[in-house]
């Protein structure tokens, strides 16, 4: 089968660019992400390639301040997902109590919790600081017979840790119907049955019963404008975790939670980037 590869070249270049970049072009028709030092590399079968339908991915790309450009190239015949599992994503380690790594890992630490996955996109894995920061949260968390939401759960590493730590029900929502179809995979992968994925944004938060814990590590401006609906699905003691921004974002972040009737607890940051925790009075 016949790919282009696309470079993306993407600045400012960071993880929630690049994130979102990979999620919108998976929306028409990329299979396969690789970062590298300046952006995204994405494949797609050349049957399936539209440039016009790239051109207006890009003009409309929903952050501001974004350049993206990009070179087109016949790829060579692989196994792309394999090529990205082999090469670029490696097991991560929290501590001495989480693992999280493929099937193809050998002679992984023995942690308290190992979670497994098959990374189907260059995000979401855990190894980035945000993902990271929340799984330490969780680690810390009282967990136990509380329903719990993720909210943009990509892989749904949170969701499935959540579960491992005595969480029940849990609900993860992504926009992406590949984050949708590869957090099932992954869920399946770990025989855990207590977790729904559905597809969608905040919008299929109305009318939901409360949560006790909810987690968003998606980008500043979708939690600052999406807050609001996670306030509207919280009860007096609901925690909020939110990550995907930086520390001299906190305040504005801080501000708006607490407009909505949320107490700031305490935050966590790695290499400049923040998770904070609230809790509803």
């Amino acid at each position: 089968m016949k790919y282009f590869e696309v470079t993306f070249t993407t600045s400012p270049c960071n993880e929630i660019v690049n994130d979102i970049v990979s999620a919108l072009a998976g929306e028409i028709g990329f299979e396969s992400f690789v970062e590298w030092e300046e952006g995204v590399q994405a494949y797609i079968q050349q049957q399936l390639f539209d440039e016009e339908a790239l051109k207006e991915m890009i003009a409309n790309f929903p952050l501001p301040d974004t350049s993206i450009t990009y070179i087109i190239k016949e790829a060579e015949d692989k196994d792309w997902n394999e090529e990205w599992e082999k090469n670029f994503f490696q097991p991560i380690v929290i501590g001495d109590r989480c693992c999280i790594h493929s099937t193809f890992h050998k002679d992984t630490p023995q942690t308290e919790y190992e979670i497994l996955i098959n990374p189907q996109m260059a995000f979401g894995t855990g190894h980035h600081e945000t993902t990271s920061s929340i799984i330490s949260e969780l680690l810390d968390a009282d967990l136990q017979g509380k329903s719990v939401l993720d909210m943009g759960c990509g892989t749904s590493i949170l969701a499935i840790l959540a579960s491992m730590r005595g969480a029940n029900p849990v609900t993860a929502i992504d926009i992406d119907d590949w984050c949708v179809n590869n957090s099932r995979d992954n869920i399946n992968l770990n025989g855990i049955e207590n977790i729904t994925v559905e597809l969608g944004d905040a919008n299929l938060l109305k009318g939901r019963a409360p949560f006790d814990v909810i987690i968003a590590n998606i980008n500043r401006n979708i939690l600052l404008a999406d807050m609001a609906q996670y306030a509207s699905c919280m009860h007096s003691g609901s925690e909020l975790y939110m990550s995907g921004f930086y520390i001299e974002d906190i305040p504005v972040i801080r501000e708006k939670a607490e407009s909505l009737g949320m107490t700031f607890i305490h935050h966590r940051e790695k290499n400049n980037w923040a998770a904070v925790k609230f809790t509803m009075k």
